[in-house]
């Protein structure tokens, strides 16, 4: 099984609801051993609490980037480039007949595109082809970059199959060209573990992140269950885990 598919095959049982999932069976498997009715109210609770709105909200505002200061990370930082990360793609599209980017990935494109006309920084797109679909990330990015937004794109990454390599191979990229300060362009609650990896890869690194959770009043529907919020939810539990797991990773090759 390729790397990429058993980190990934790891991390659904670390996070929920695959980890609580796994709890809730291990209770009523013990039953009233070893306090295992406990153990499954316990994962039943927390199952619920991180499937509302509420939770899964307040989770990713507290774990986020800040928004760059006046929407405006451009201006008197110095950056040398706009480097933008993949956030995924949707595979051969039927509208279409290829590969078109994830909603999540046209975000950080529209960003990126916005930072750009405002800057004229060139721009470097970074994501590989770790689903095996027909077109690697960056490729779908620049293309999607050229010829819907009408933005160049001077460097494409496209071997990398996690953030430490795009951070790497990024760097490998650059560096020939004496460049250093960049603007980093990534969803806030994924910039940073991003900034991690890429100041570890000896990148000075601008935040510009976008795709913040918005703040409102809290409305009823905000404590039911709800299936987007247990995906915020897990977004933060990945990457806390995720966070941890570089700060080892970059430990131990220090």
């Amino acid at each position: 099984m390729p790397s990429w598919q058993l980190t990934n095959a790891v991390a659904a049982l670390l996070i929920p609801p695959g980890s609580l999932l796994l709890l809730l069976g291990l209770g009523l498997w013990l039953g009233r051993r070893h306090g295992g009715r406990l153990l499954a109210a316990a994962a039943a609770i927390c199952l619920f609490l991180l499937s509302t709105p509420w939770a899964g909200e307040t989770l990713l505002r507290a774990w986020e980037a800040p928004p760059a200061a006046r929407a405006a990370p451009d201006q008197g930082s110095g950056a040398q480039a706009i480097v933008v990360l993949g956030g995924g793609i949707s595979g051969n599209a039927p509208e279409y007949g290829h590969d078109i980017p994830h909603a999540m990935t046209l975000v950080r494109l529209r960003y990126a595109a916005h930072l750009h006309r405002r800057s004229g920084l060139p721009l470097l797109v970074s994501g590989g082809n770790p689903a095996r679909e027909a077109s690697a990330e960056a490729d779908v990015m620049r293309r999607t970059l050229e010829q819907d937004f009408g933005i160049p794109v001077r460097w494409s990454e496209n071997r990398s199959l996690n953030t430490l390599g795009n951070a790497r191979l990024s760097r490998e990229l650059l560096s020939g060209e004496g460049i250093d300060r960049i603007l980093l362009v990534t969803h806030a609650w994924h910039l940073p573990r991003a900034r991690l990896a890429f100041e570890r890869a000896g990148f000075t690194v601008i935040p510009a992140p976008t795709g913040h959770t918005p703040r409102r009043s809290l409305r009823l529907t905000d404590v039911l269950p709800d299936a987007g919020a247990l995906l915020d939810s897990a977004l933060v539990c990945h990457e806390a885990i995720g966070m941890v797991w570089y700060r080892v990773r970059l430990l131990l090759k220090a």
